[in-house]
């Protein structure tokens, strides 16, 4: 037995270490040291839902139909397909969009707080004129909101069908919350702090919303031409696939993504295989290095967003997390 669970084991660092130097790049062992392991108060403590929803692999599917999802403001879009520079590096904005995500949610409040200021100060630079000949701004608080409710809503869903322990009721309201400390800091004004008010806003944006060139372009990228190694073209047709399955039915309509039939009967199962082949490909193998590795309950309580203690030690349980773990 043991010589079989030798190879394995071997098997899954490499599958472990692969898809976390995409993931995090190459600073990430460094990173994620420094998030983890600086003491200090945290905008998060271990108790919050934030940290179980990014925590989990389910973050695969959430990301990619975020950016489809928010691919569908003109604005939005049109701001991304002139600065980002996302077709000539997606993996060094993946890497810097989950750094980001990081560092806000486990990292000191300091830390935090020093990310947000890098990144309003680069939305303070982009700006420019769509092709249909209107202004934007990174900065307009009305763009930062559809960014913020269109992934907030991506990641709560891909959570709560993919995760390995989804939320409750105030759970899932809790989520919602937390997201709104980080939304407040970049700038967006007054952001939902519960799901019936995430539903409100993103209802609000529909008349605002439509495929462009530029959107379209996008999903063909991310869908039909990702830049994935050949062998992980299947696994990550399945995250494709179940990525679009979250959707609104208008939101694929107007990205032009089929449907594939009966999502229930194939497509949701493999997503759920999928995702659970990169949770156990990332899990700790080496159980000293994270001595207590309980689970702690998640409530869904306003307490906790800010003035929270807790050194290194009180935040070893959340070392190994699939935003940058």
């Amino acid at each position: 037995m043991k010589r079989i669970a030798e190879p394995a084991s071997a098997l899954r660092g490499r599958i472990g270490h692969a898809i976390f130097s995409r993931v995090a790049g190459p600073d990430g062992p460094d990173n994620r040291a420094r998030i983890h392991g600086t003491p200090g108060p945290r905008w998060f403590g271990p108790e919050r839902p934030v940290r179980r929803v990014h925590g989990d692999a389910s973050m695969f599917i959430g990301g990619l139909s975020a950016l489809l999802l928010q691919s569908l403001h003109p604005l939005a879009m049109a701001a991304v397909a002139a600065h980002s520079g996302f077709r000539g590096d997606p993996w060094g904005r993946l890497q810097r969009t989950s750094t980001f995500l990081a560092v806000t949610t486990y990292g000191t409040a300091d830390s935090a707080q020093r990310a947000v200021d890098r990144v309003r100060a680069v939305h303070g630079t982009v700006r420019g004129t769509a092709p249909d000949g209107r202004e934007y701004r990174a900065s307009d608080p009305h763009l930062l909101c559809w960014v913020h409710v269109a992934e907030v809503d991506m990641f709560l869903r891909a959570h709560q069908r993919y995760g390995a322990r989804p939320l409750d009721d105030a759970g899932c309201d809790g989520y919602v919350a937390d997201m709104a400390r980080i939304a407040t800091a970049l700038g967006v004004p007054d952001p939902p702090v519960n799901r019936a008010q995430l539903a409100e806003r993103l209802a609000a944006y529909r008349d605002e919303l439509h495929a462009t060139p530029d959107a379209l372009a996008t999903a063909r990228f991310l869908l039909l031409d990702p830049p994935v190694p050949l062998l992980a073209r299947l696994p990550y047709g399945v995250l494709a696939a179940n990525a679009v399955s979250l959707l609104p039915p208008w939101a694929s309509r107007e990205l032009r993504v089929p449907r594939l039939p009966a999502e229930g009967l194939c497509v949701r199962p493999l997503g759920t295989a999928v995702t659970a082949g990169i949770r156990w490909a990332l899990a700790p193998t080496r159980p000293a290095a994270c001595p207590d590795r309980r689970r702690l309950p998640v409530d869904g309580g306003r307490t906790g967003h800010s003035e929270l203690t807790g050194g290194a030690q009180g935040h070893r349980r959340q070392q190994w997390r699939f935003v940058i773990a």
